[in-house]
């Protein structure tokens, strides 16, 4: 599976991660900081990513706003905040442990679960 890092992680977790084996990229290595959530998610869904938040607010809201209108998206995990960005290595493993978790069912994740 493919993933996208918001803003509001750091870079660094995703660079970990991408250590682990994992298809990760971050908002902040791609320069798209400072995009609105639905335009995150939109570039995120049109890159086959699934996208990682800290924002469960918004991004509950959003997920649900794209399935009433039947709006294509890859997937959402929350981060919970037990996962803190001072130790992006943890936001990595933890990922890690997700994705293979996840590695038996087919390569779209199209709902919401958290990290």
């Amino acid at each position: 599976m493919r993933y996208l890092l918001d803003e509001d992680l750091p870079p660094r977790a995703a660079e970990v991660a991408r250590g682990l084996g994992l298809d990760v990229n971050s908002v902040h290595e791609l320069g798209r900081r400072g995009l609105t959530d639905r335009e995150q998610l939109r570039l995120s869904s049109a890159e086959g990513r699934i996208f990682l938040t800290r924002n469960h607010r918004d991004f509950i809201e959003l997920t649900v706003e794209f399935y009433r209108v039947g709006e294509a998206y890859a997937g959402v995990l929350l981060v919970r905040r037990t996962l803190p960005n001072d130790h992006p290595e943890r936001i990595a493993h933890a990922l890690k442990r997700w994705d293979e978790a996840w590695a038996d069912i087919p390569a779209t994740f199209d709902g919401m679960d958290f990290l």
